[in-house]
């Protein structure tokens, strides 16, 4: 059984002005997204700005979201490092808060060959119980994960499920699903090709618009769960603008500046990420407003 199917959200993590986690403003976008009809949320994720949270705030972040969201739908932590190290003890230590399940990364600056990819995963999986979901999004880290790789992984390492893939090749995606025999659940990592993926056998996406809008993009994968195809393509492309408009910028840039504009008091970034530029945001507001959530 897949650890969820639908939408999940890659949730941001909302600072204080002083650069703390804002825990308060953390609370309130858990319910926003479980009232919204969220499926799952993926915490300390690249949308969570987990590369700029110390090991201590990535954990209680991990931690803080398990307990607040207590069993209500799935939680899958990021604990990917390009360290296997660093990653076994993300992940051991998010396994005893009781997450779902994890979400990490293919190791980003070292460029592991396809072998050495297999051993990070195997070690990574072998050192928890529960399943692991691969992240692959070679744009970001500079290494892409191949078809025939996700699926030995998920062949012969027991508890490593599925992958996120967001490498917005579907070619590459299309040869993965001919290749895994039901042996890989998929999830888009893009949100411009949730249905494109879902035609592929995905089970849902892991998405960075479920942060301003969550039912349409829970509605995305339902609608086509239940055969209305029509409307789930339909909405897809209604959220095109939206979609182009919040990676205008790298990710998870517009994303705050939109939940700021929604009042959802996300905060600011840490460096090395800046603040939006003055110049993009019109074009932001512009796909808010189009899509009907401003």
């Amino acid at each position: 059984m897949a650890v969820f199917t639908g939408a999940g959200v890659a949730i941001v993590t909302p600072f204080k002005e002083n650069g703390e986690v804002n825990y308060e403003k953390f609370a309130e976008l858990l319910e926003f997204q479980i009232k919204g009809g969220t499926d799952a949320i993926i915490v300390c994720g690249t949308t969570g700005e987990a590369s700029t949270l110390t090991h201590e705030e990535h954990l209680d972040v991990i931690k803080y979201c398990v307990e607040k969201v207590n069993g209500r739908i799935p939680v899958i932590a990021g604990t990917g490092s390009n360290c296997t190290q660093t990653a076994i003890y993300l992940s051991t230590e998010a396994e005893k808060y009781g997450v779902d399940g994890i979400l990490t990364v293919t190791p980003y600056y070292n460029k592991a060959t396809q072998k050495g990819l297999f051993a990070h995963f195997k070690a990574i999986a072998d050192s928890v119980k529960v399943p692991v979901i691969l992240y692959n999004v070679p744009s970001r880290t500079g290494c892409n994960i191949l078809p025939e790789t996700v699926v030995k992984l998920c062949t012969e390492v027991d508890n490593i499920v599925g992958v996120k893939e967001a490498s917005g090749n579907i070619s590459q995606v299309t040869k993965l699903m001919s290749l895994a025999d039901g042996k890989v659940d998929l999830y888009s990592g893009n949100d411009d090709q949730i249905v494109s993926l879902l035609a592929l056998g995905a089970k849902g996406v892991i998405s960075v618009l479920s942060n301003v809008a969550p039912k349409e993009t829970h509605d995305i994968c339902e609608k086509f769960f239940c055969g209305d195809v029509e409307g789930s393509r339909d909405l897809q492309l209604k959220a095109i603008e939206l979609c182009d408009a919040l990676f205008c910028e790298v990710n998870p840039i517009p994303v705050k500046m939109a939940l700021n504009l929604l009042n959802m008091e996300a905060g600011s970034l840490r460096m090395p990420l800046s603040d939006m530029d003055e110049a993009n945001i019109p074009k932001l507001v512009k796909a808010m407003k189009n899509f009907g959530i401003l």
